[in-house]
Order: structure tokens, then C-alpha cells, then sequence
């Protein structure tokens, strides 16, 4: 357990990390073991990315004064924020890979230079499915097989994009 100082020293830093970050990405880790855990983690540090388990009360306050702030109602439950300061593509691909050999893994949230935030009904933003000349239904797809190539449309504004 954590004491006060090393509460606030890891606030600071995931606020300065958070701050810098391209994509935040909010997943519910639960039912990963702790071998895929470590796999994930190298898999993302390879690619320049980083991983984080943190209390979801310390999550809150670094993320106040971020753009990570927009994802603030989904922080209850297991969370684990993966986050990237240089290339948004490597860990919504790492993610799309593991969640689809595991099915454990849930994407919770996806925040891309806080000018879009999705949210979504699904558990699985893999395995929903709209109707099939749908927008949403574009970017499914796209996802699954190439995820970047999808990253343009979280910059588009909320209200263009409806599920």
C-alpha cells in the first residue's frame, strides 16, 4: 500500500504523462493473467507506449487539468490506462490483437488528442454489430482489420458520429 508522498509523487507523474499523451485509451483489465499482463506491458513499451494500473481515485486526480478529465466517468472498476506520447496507432493495434485472441480484455474508452472521446454500448468494441451501411459500422470494421486507419475519425466532432 501506498503512503501519502508516493500517492502524490505517482499523481504527478501520470499528470504529466497524461498531459503529453497523443491516445488514452481506458481498458478493464479483468481476467487477464498475470502472463499476458506482462506481455501487453513489453508489447507496449516496445512500441513507445506505457501501461498503467492505478487506483481509480488517484486516476481522477491526474487526470484533473488533462485531457484524460473527458474520460472521468469511466473510471470505476479494474481500470488500466494505456497511453502513448508519440504514435497513437501502435497500442489501439496491440489492443485490437490481444482483445481478439483473449476476449478478456474490454475497451472502456478511447480519447485522442481530446477532440473525440468514444463511448460505446458494447463491451467489445470489436464484436458489435451495427447496422451495415452505418458509419459505426465503418469504423468496426475498420478497427478489427486496420486499426490505423481509423485513427482520423476520433478526430471528428461527437455529433457526426452516432451509435
Amino acid at each position: 500500500m501506498l503512503n501519502i508522498s508516493q500517492k502524490k509523487e505517482v499523481v504527478e507523474r501520470l499528470a504529466k504523462e497524461l498531459s503529453k499523451s497523443e491516445i488514452s485509451i481506458l481498458v478493464n483489465y479483468k481476467g487477464l493473467d498475470v502472463l499476458k499482463m506482462t506481455e501487453l506491458r513489453t508489447q507496449l513499451r516496445n512500441e513507445g507506449a506505457r501501461i498503467e494500473v492505478v487506483k481509480n481515485s488517484l486516476l481522477v486526480r491526474a487526470s484533473e487539468g488533462t485531457d484524460a478529465a473527458l474520460m472521468k466517468e469511466f473510471y470505476k472498476g479494474p481500470n488500466a490506462i494505456v497511453y502513448s506520447m508519440s504514435d497513437p496507432v501502435a497500442p489501439a493495434k496491440i489492443l485490437s490483437n490481444l482483445q481478439r485472441t483473449t476476449r478478456s480484455l474490454k475497451l472502456k474508452q478511447v480519447l485522442y488528442q481530446a477532440n473525440y472521446s468514444i463511448r460505446k454500448r458494447s463491451n467489445n468494441l470489436l464484436n458489435c454489430r451495427p447496422k451495415k451501411n452505418s458509419l459505426a459500422s465503418w469504423f468496426i470494421r475498420s478497427m478489427r482489420y486496420q486499426p490505423h486507419l481509423s485513427m482520423f475519425l476520433l478526430v471528428c466532432p461527437e455529433r457526426s458520429l452516432t451509435f
